[in-house]
């Protein structure tokens, strides 16, 4: 009889260890995708602007409470006379908490960091707005499936040699940026058209280039807390 207490609280406590463990697979939003652009194409003013973008959104459906941020990478910058140290990098994958996220319907998107950025729950029928919307992908008038994001597979930062942020999210006329697919659909079965946030570059940062290219200037928001 001893023996058979003994085990209980290692029992229980296995079980309160796998429960921690394990995130609930669903919860109250935070993630999504934004329903409106910043109408001036991929210039948003910057991350805060972003980040105030998705805030906003966010707030408007009743999710205010928490610190939103827009899922975006900025290249850093070499080093140069008037600033020896250089700019480091701004990272997607940094900036948005450690998870887990789940959309407005409260279906878990990814538990963590890595989940995430492999094998995560996003597609078409997940990756909903803050109203809790469909966005239109592939298939659908007007396809809109282009979400950008101006990074790696891996949530980080490109070098700075090229834009691929439309100048670190600040315009609508010059470069280009870094888009991915949010319904995990492209015109040929192979992995960068089944990204959803590394897929290809867009025709340019105007309202007009990402409409051409596939989408509508929106982006993915995650809750950090």
């Amino acid at each position: 009889m001893r023996h058979a207490r003994s085990l209980l609280p290692a029992a229980a406590a296995a079980v309160l260890l796998a429960a921690c463990a394990t995130p609930p697979s669903t919860g109250p939003m935070s993630f999504f995708v934004t329903s409106a652009g910043s109408g001036k194409g991929a210039d948003f003013g910057g991350l805060a602007g972003a980040d105030a973008h998705c805030q906003k959104l966010a707030a408007a459906a009743g999710a205010g409470g928490k610190t939103w941020r827009a899922y975006l990478s900025v290249p850093g910058a070499f080093p140069s006379q008037g600033n020896p140290q250089g700019v480091a990098s701004v990272n997607a994958r940094d900036r948005i908490g450690l998870g887990p996220w789940h959309n407005a319907k409260g279906e878990l998107i990814a538990r963590d960091l890595s989940h995430l950025h492999n094998g995560n729950h996003i597609n078409k029928q997940t990756a909903l707005t803050e109203k809790g919307e469909v966005v239109k992908g592939r298939g659908d008038t007007p396809n809109e499936h282009d979400i950008l994001t101006g990074s790696r597979a891996d949530g980080t930062a490109f070098a700075p040699q090229t834009d691929t942020t439309c100048k670190a999210w600040t315009s609508s006329s010059d470069g280009s940026a870094i888009v991915g697919h949010h319904d995990r659909i492209g015109p040929l079965p192979e992995n960068w058209a089944k990204s959803w946030n590394f897929s290809h570059q867009s025709a340019g940062c105007s309202q007009e280039a990402l409409v051409r290219t596939g989408g509508s200037g929106r982006l993915y928001c995650f809750a950090v807390n």
